[in-house]
This record gives C-alpha cells, sequence and structure tokens, in this order.
C-alpha cells in the first residue's frame, strides 16, 4: 500500500520552476554539527517541539544549535499563508495543543537560555490567529525561567480584530513582525499579507506599551531596489520601530520566489549605516542575518542602546 504524503507547498506546484543560481562565496557557509547541535535536536525532539530553524531551511542552524540556541515555532507547523519566498509547509493545521507552552517552557530551561525567541506559523483558522496560544506561551515561559527575556515574532493578525493586543498584555520584552519585503512585491512575495497592516501592528505594539522593544526585518534579493528599502526603513522609524534586520533572500526550491540578486556584504554595510543614520537603536544588516540569529546578544545591544540614547537625553 502507497501512503500518499501531504505536499509540503501545494499552492506552489503549478509555479513555473527557476534556476537557483549558486551562493556566491559570501553566502556559503560550513556545515557544524557538534555534540551540542545533537545534543539541541534530541531535546526539541524530547519535547515534541517545532523550531523554525528546521522548517524554513534557516543557513545558521549549525552555529545556533552548536550553542544551543533554538527558535521555538509554536502552533504546529503547518501555515495557513503560502508567501512565495517561504519553506514552511503550507495547508490546513492541526487543533492547538494546550500542552505546547508548558514544553516550550520547559525546553528554554533545560537549555539554560537568557533570551528565548518564540515564532510561529498563521493561524487565519483561529478566530484570534493564535494570539491567545502565544501569550499563554509567554507567560508560562516567565513563570518557569523569570529571569529569561522573552521575544516573540508573530503572524500579522489580519482581519482578526484587536487580537494582537491579547500578545501585547503579556508583555514580551521584544516584539517582532516581518515586514519581509517592499511594498510592491507584497502581491507576488507575500499575497496573503498587507504592508499597511504590518506596519500598523508594529506601530500598535510601541504604542501599546512604550518600553517593548519592537522589531521588524526584511529580506533583500526578490526585486527591490535600494531607494524601496531606503522607504521601508523610513516607514518603520515612523512607527518608532527600534531594531530592524536586513538578510538575503534564499531560494528554498525551483517553485519559490525567484532570487533577482544577491547583495555584496559591501551594500549590507551600507544599508547598517543608512538604517543607523536614520534612527534605529540597533541594525543587524549582513547576508547571513536572520530574524532571530544572535538574539541575545542583540537585546542586550538594544538595552544598551536604550540606556544610552536616554542618558543623553535623545527621544526614542
Amino acid at each position: 500500500m502507497t501512503v500518499q504524503l501531504r505536499p509540503r507547498h501545494p499552492e506552489k506546484a503549478k509555479r513555473t520552476d527557476s534556476v537557483i543560481p549558486r551562493k556566491p562565496k559570501w553566502i556559503r557557509k560550513k556545515k557544524i554539527e557538534s555534540a551540542e547541535y545533537y545534543d539541541t535536536r534530541r531535546l526539541m525532539r524530547d519535547h515534541d517541539l517545532t523550531t523554525v530553524c528546521e522548517e524554513a531551511a534557516c543557513p545558521n542552524i549549525g552555529e545556533c544549535w552548536s550553542k544551543q540556541h533554538a527558535t521555538m515555532m509554536i502552533m504546529g507547523e503547518v501555515c495557513t499563508r503560502g508567501c512565495s519566498f517561504c519553506n514552511v509547509a503550507t495547508g490546513k493545521p492541526d487543533t492547538l495543543d494546550v500542552f505546547e507552552p508548558g514544553r516550550v517552557a520547559s525546553a528554554v530551561t533545560k537549555l539554560g537560555l537568557r533570551h528565548v525567541v518564540i515564532t510561529s506559523v498563521d493561524r487565519d483558522d483561529l478566530a484570534d490567529g493564535g494570539a491567545e496560544h502565544i501569550a499563554q506561551t509567554i507567560r508560562a515561559v516567565r513563570h518557569q525561567n523569570p529571569n529569561t527575556t522573552v521575544e516573540v515574532l508573530t503572524p500579522d493578525f489580519l482581519g482578526k480584530g484587536d487580537a494582537a493586543n491579547i500578545v501585547f498584555d503579556a508583555a514580551p520584552d521584544v516584539f517582532n513582525h516581518n515586514l519581509e519585503t517592499v511594498p510592491h512585491l507584497y502581491p507576488t512575495v507575500r499575497p496573503g499579507a498587507r504592508y499597511y497592516t504590518s506596519l500598523r501592528l508594529l506601530d500598535d505594539a510601541k504604542r501599546s506599551n512604550p518600553q517593548i522593544f519592537t522589531k521588524s526585518g526584511l529580506m533583500v534579493g526578490l526585486g527591490e531596489t535600494m531607494n524601496d528599502v531606503r522607504q521601508v526603513m523610513d516607514d518603520l522609524r515612523a512607527a518608532n520601530v527600534d531594531f530592524l534586520t536586513v538578510g538575503q533572500y534564499l531560494q528554498p526550491t525551483p517553485k519559490h520566489h525567484k532570487i533577482d540578486r544577491f547583495w555584496t556584504p559591501e551594500e549590507f554595510a551600507q544599508l547598517e549605516q543608512i538604517a543607523r543614520n536614520k534612527g534605529f537603536l540597533h541594525v543587524s544588516a549582513t547576508p547571513l542575518t536572520r530574524s532571530s540569529f544572535h538574539a541575545d546578544q542583540d537585546f542586550a545591544a538594544l538595552k544598551r542602546a536604550r540606556q544610552q540614547a536616554l542618558a543623553t537625553g535623545h527621544s526614542l
């Protein structure tokens, strides 16, 4: 008997294949599989947890897991959206696991994390988009790990009313929502999302509690220009976003969005300088930058930058 497996990306089946270009030398990364790497993987399996590190095919997984840093992806491993850049599976998700927040908290304890990043799939099938489940996970981590700071990378809660307020009320230390790309590419890159909805979400997070650090990320290499990225930076600063990450888009399969080009390390350095000049408290812009890469170090840098700004009388 042949078992029919659910295709990972059914919404991309009819897309025309595009050739995945060879990565330049500054993108290639040596594979790291240390004893700590396998310990981290075993811990995730033992706790029945999904990680975005694996599901999104992150190029930094070897480095992060060898340091026993893992980014948990809650609410299942199947997303209700079909973004053309994303490697996370698309389809009808399973029901929420009410015990998952406790398992996340336990994993954080065993990993000894000082700062944890918790992300999720989009759950358009839920009335609140999963906001309460995210809030419960924040509370569970804090209960078991009172000295651990919590960063959440959330969906946009499009069409879910005031659901995002549930997450804001749980007061994560960092609220992250990635814009991912520039406005004119949304119809092909994030067809289920709306640029100004995502921007408003970040603005609402900061207005709900000015002490929350807000964060957003962009990919380049999808067809944007330097001026496009500059405009997005201006939009994010207008929403008082504190931290910007910019990384190179890497095409997961021939069915995914085509790579327009590889931005050079010099261009990333230029992007970082432009962003710092626009007033972001912290910026990470390198070809291999990802939202949760070095998140603990970045959080420490954010706190230092805020303290310095307050000491010099600068407005935040």
